[in-house]
């Protein structure tokens, strides 16, 4: 369903670096979640009118799931905690392209029969027993569907390495719910071992994101290495680092977005201190919609770059 994403170089504290450019994938389809959702966008699911999604009203998946909906020609539901005043309003990013593309975003803190449930709780008690029309998606595509487009993904690693001559590779990407970055390396490990996976946890710690990985892959030996750099980033506030790191990738000529990236090539330039000398490729997984309503809270804060 894709073109295969390029690979582009950069050079990065002294260093040349790869990046697999999943943000080129498609115009409205792109990045991460294409991967993920790669599965539901080439397979039809018959007596199936309604895509039924949850998270956040600013993440990236809500926006790709309505690009999903809308070339399925099928109803996006994205269940969420509730919509800040300043999201609603926003005309940009997200939510607001989500919208435009059709879906129907209900925020259960204006709902008459949530009862303290939680947002799955609420989509599993309320409304998935009434739906025999809808397929549900787990927040962020985390769910088994996801192998079909992350083992699509590693295949094309194992290839581009392949023409580089490459022993060694190590592979770097952010993780939210950890899906691709675990399912990515437990394809590695079993076909192309001399290819390693690393990742760092940008919701919760590395004890969380351990968890999501036992979820999804049991055998420990398929999980990638989580890099922590021993401090707290709270998911979705802003930090002088952050702003600091998308600047200087800014200059690199590659735009990277402002919720994992930062943190992710903050663990590079820590893998890099540590004398790290294996070739290195950054899975570059989009989502820079999100940065129309990012970039103007740090350039507010902090200035323009």
């Amino acid at each position: 369903m894709f073109v295969e994403s390029p690979v582009d170089s950069i050079e990065f504290n002294g260093r040349t670096v790869f990046v697999k450019r999943d943000d080129l994938l498609s115009e409205t389809f792109s990045g991460n979640k294409a991967r993920k959702f790669a599965y539901f966008l080439e397979n039809e699911f018959p007596g199936k009118s309604v895509l039924i999604g949850h998270g956040s009203p600013v993440a990236n998946s809500l926006y790709s799931m309505s690009a999903l909906a809308k070339l399925k020609g099928v109803q996006l539901d994205f269940y969420v905690d509730h919509i800040a005043e300043q999201v609603m309003n926003s005309s940009v990013g997200n939510y607001a392209e989500s919208i435009a593309n059709g879906a129907n975003v209900i925020d259960l803190s204006k709902v008459d029969d949530r009862q303290n449930l939680s947002v799955i709780e609420y989509i599993e008690q309320k409304v998935l027993p009434n739906r025999d029309d809808s397929l549900f998606v787990p927040e962020g595509g985390r769910c088994e569907y996801a192998k079909h487009g992350v083992q699509t993904l590693a295949k094309e690693v194992i290839a581009w390495a392949e023409m580089q001559k490459l022993e060694q590779l190590a592979v770097f990407l952010p993780s939210g719910t950890g899906t691709t970055a675990v399912f990515l390396n437990e394809y590695l490990v079993l076909n192309a071992p001399h290819i390693k996976v690393f990742t760092c946890a940008c919701v919760g710690d590395a004890q969380y994101l351990t968890q999501q990985f036992n979820q999804l892959v049991a055998d420990e030996s398929m999980h990638p290495t989580i890099i922590e750099l021993g401090r707290k980033y709270h998911f979705g506030k802003l930090y002088r680092p952050f702003y600091d790191m998308y600047c200087k990738l800014l200059a690199t000529g590659i735009e990277f977005e402002l919720l994992y990236d930062p943190l992710g090539w903050m663990c590079v330039e820590s893998l890099f201190e540590q004398e790290f000398t294996q070739p290195l490729l950054y899975i570059h997984q989009g989502g820079l919609l999100g940065n129309a309503t990012m970039l103007p809270r740090y350039q507010r804060k902090y200035s323009e770059c």
